[in-house]
């Protein structure tokens, strides 16, 4: 007789979020893990420890995963020294004990198989509580640069995954002969696009197919920087190609104006959208060339789908990431970047050699590629695999 040994669900811990970068790739992880065991016959227990007022908190609960909030204090940086003694750091400094005593009791009750740390301010308390408890820590970077909260708890991890092997210089020392690549998980929707139903779902029937055509994106709530610069150059811009600008939601109404002065044969080539949701996939697809921020989500998803992308990076982002993520793929020709405060020119400098050259965009989008890693989340799988239920 043959006896099948029963195994529970593997048991893991989220942290990580505050905003989308930390937040998706997480979720991602978790998907292809759960899709990973469900083929096993194993199923997976999962609790996201997060903050009440991050984007993880709304996350979580819509995709049924559980989900308990900690409390964390956010380090407002600054060259000046005496600035960092702000009453509000004193404040969210004061907090930090209380997280730490929070998640070490979340971490101790559920008793995780293993720990996902993916970045941002609360995933140093739960990630050293799992460590002090014994629990595995797989720590997640998605940028090239450390962001700070990875940079502390590198030091602890069981394992460092990064999305760049120009991050492993940068880890600790000790931290280095336990690191991986794994790539910055991608969702799985982004890759399966398809541009003829680009063309049906968002009637662009006016579009020049013999044009190459670009995708002008800010980010869900778009980027007036950006808006303005395409703007400036529009028609130009559609002498050269069929444009598809997402906005953002609170920007369309005041780029109606400039969008109806077209002539129409070049306003049958550019379509202006507040937001684009299911059609994204297919967007990217039809997409040729990219103008957008330099995330390191955008990154992810543009150099998997081997994009050829012009990139204007946020001034604002935390240790101007967006910048150096942007450099990283121009030093390899993959991209280019338009940093600092760059004009209408620039931008259209950067763009028309890409437009009416086929083989300099292809050479970019096969740049692109090299750096891209569609099987991200598989990977990142597989490393927590190889540590789950390790305690010490």
């Amino acid at each position: 007789m043959e006896f099948t040994e029963q195994v529970g669900p593997l048991r893991l811990v989220v942290t990580g979020g505050g905003t989308g970068g930390h937040t998706y790739p997480a979720l991602t992880a978790v998907r292809a893990l759960q899709a990973r065991l469900a083929a096993r016959g194993r199923a997976v227990d999962v609790l996201w420890v997060g903050t009440a007022a991050g984007l993880e908190a709304r996350v979580a609960p819509a995709e049924g995963i559980r989900f308990e909030p900690v409390a964390t204090g956010k380090i407002r940086r600054s060259s000046n020294p005496l600035k960092m003694i702000s009453p509000a750091n004193v404040r969210d400094m004061c907090r930090v004990p209380l997280g730490a005593w929070q998640a070490r009791s979340l971490i101790a009750r559920f008793r995780p198989d293993v720990v996902l740390a993916t970045g941002g301010y609360v995933a140093v308390p739960v990630g050293l509580a799992a460590r002090s408890c014994g629990a595995p820590l797989v720590v997640h970077e998605q940028t090239v640069r450390l962001g700070l909260a990875n940079k502390v708890l590198a030091r602890a991890a069981t394992r460092v995954a990064v999305s760049s092997e120009s991050t492993l210089p940068l880890l600790p020392k000790s931290a280095r002969s336990a690191a991986a690549v794994t790539g910055n998980p991608v969702r799985p929707a982004v890759l399966a696009g398809r541009a003829d139903k680009a063309v049906t779902a968002l009637g662009l029937y006016g579009f020049d197919r013999s044009l190459p055509t670009v995708y002008v994106t800010g980010g869900a709530q778009g980027s007036v920087q950006i808006n303005t610069l395409v703007s400036a150059v529009l028609p130009e811009l559609l002498q050269q190609a069929n444009v598809v600008h997402q906005c953002g939601p609170a920007n369309e109404a005041a780029l109606r104006g400039p969008s109806a002065a077209l002539p129409p044969h070049l306003a049958g080539r550019y379509l202006l959208t507040g937001y684009l949701g299911a059609e994204l996939p297919d967007v990217l697809a039809l997409a040729d060339v990219v103008v957008s921020r330099s995330g390191a989500g955008t990154l992810a998803e543009l150099t998997a789908l081997g994009k050829a992308a012009v990139f204007v990076p946020l001034a604002s982002s935390a240790g101007n990431e967006q910048a150096h993520n942007a450099t990283h793929l121009q030093q390899s020709g993959a991209a280019t970047a338009l940093l600092g405060d760059p004009t209408p020119a620039d931008l259209l400098a950067a763009l028309t050699p890409l437009l009416t050259d086929p083989l300099r965009r292809g050479a970019m989008a096969a740049r692109s590629r090299e750096h891209g890693r569609p099987d991200a989340a598989e990977r990142l799988v597989d490393v927590l695999l190889s540590v789950a239920g390790t305690r010490r």
